[in-house]
């Protein structure tokens, strides 16, 4: 039987929908076939959300991964006692933004025992988490700063298309600027070391120019790719890895969408964030990797307007939890994950 990866999933913002779209997400038992789920997060806001929502799941309170049951109709929760029972729904509160943050310390700490083999994370609120003194601009910073690893970067994933990118949330003039060979080379190293990790012995990898046709050899711009990126490409092909570059953009996103390629390496923010975000916001998730463990997460925030009203949706919270489990550290054959989300709909 194949090794089913153990996913923590951190409960984020306790005053959003994170525990509901958690109680909805893991009553599928197809969850249960792919992976084996594990809550971070407050055992008695878990209890109140699936009362909102009409969950019959059973909460297993625990301290440490080796009492999780991993059972369908139980949901294992490793229980902080950080959140009151009064505390208000669709509210910024210092208490709940200093319990996700605590929430994802502890998820770290697994993670260094060896004990995670991917993390999911639900929607925590920056105002909050700021106001319970953790200064961080989200998740992705604030795991790179636990992790103490320097470096870290975005990889969106759809259907038939993955896409890294060496720079993100930064305008396009700033970015040609950072853009250079060195920064290139480790976000292809990522990506290729995420795919391996995840079961793919040789990732086929594709990265895009800056420039419109890629430059076609000087025709367009100032020969950026020759300057930034072939550099890379030449250092990763000389080690026989299967890199071809710098292409043009647009035909390179329709070649991996048919199966050309396992990854797409964007430049900059909208090269890669558009042709993932056409196939519909629903479909995306947000991956971070270079760190010890893939982090994925929802596509939506805390949702405070509805938070509390058992309304939430929990297909973005299945959708990244399938993405966790196809892009987790692997200890033996790779397992399909078709079935995370059947039924769901």
């Amino acid at each position: 039987m194949s090794y089913l990866p153990v996913v923590g999933i951190t409960m984020g913002d306790a005053a959003g929908i994170g525990p509901e779209v958690i109680m909805k997400a893991l009553a599928h038992e197809s969850v249960y076939n792919v992976c084996r789920p594990l809550v971070i997060g407050d055992a008695g806001r878990l209890k109140k959300a699936g009362q909102i929502v009409g969950s019959e799941l059973v909460i297993n309170v625990i301290d440490e991964v080796s009492e999780a049951t991993f059972a369908p109709g139980t949901l294992d929760c490793i229980d902080l006692g950080l959140i009151p029972d009064d505390l208000p729904y669709g509210q910024v509160s210092p208490v709940a933004g200093d319990a996700a943050y605590q929430f994802i310390a502890r998820t770290v700490e697994l993670t260094q025992k060896g004990e995670l083999d991917a993390i999911c994370t639900a929607p925590l609120n920056k105002e909050a988490l700021h106001a319970g003194g953790h200064i961080y601009p989200g998740h992705t910073e604030m795991l790179a700063h636990l992790t103490g690893i320097d470096e870290v970067s975005m990889m969106l994933v759809a259907p038939n298309l993955r896409v890294i990118h060496v720079t993100t949330h930064i305008g396009l003039l700033d970015a040609i600027n950072r853009i250079e060979p060195g920064l290139v080379q480790r976000t292809i190293e990522r990506a290729h070391d995420t795919l391996v990790r995840a079961g793919i012995d040789n990732p086929r990898i594709g990265v895009c120019g800056i420039n419109p046709h890629a430059g076609e050899n000087g025709l367009f711009g100032y020969g950026e790719e020759e300057q930034k990126i072939v550099p890379a490409i030449e250092a990763l092909t000389a080690r026989g890895w299967n890199v071809q570059g710098p292409l043009p953009a647009d035909t390179l996103f329709f070649r991996a969408g048919r199966g050309d390629f396992d990854v797409v390496v964007a430049m900059y923010h909208d090269q890669g964030h558009g042709p993932v975000k056409v196939m519909g916001l629903e479909a995306g998730v947000n991956v971070t990797v270079g760190m010890p463990v893939i982090r994925t997460s929802v596509d939506h925030g805390t949702a405070f307007d509805i938070a509390g009203k058992g309304i939430a949706d929990e297909r973005s919270l299945l959708e990244a939890l399938t993405q966790a489990v196809d892009l987790a550290n692997r200890r033996e054959k790779p397992i399909t994950t078709s079935t995370v989300k059947e039924n769901v709909e």
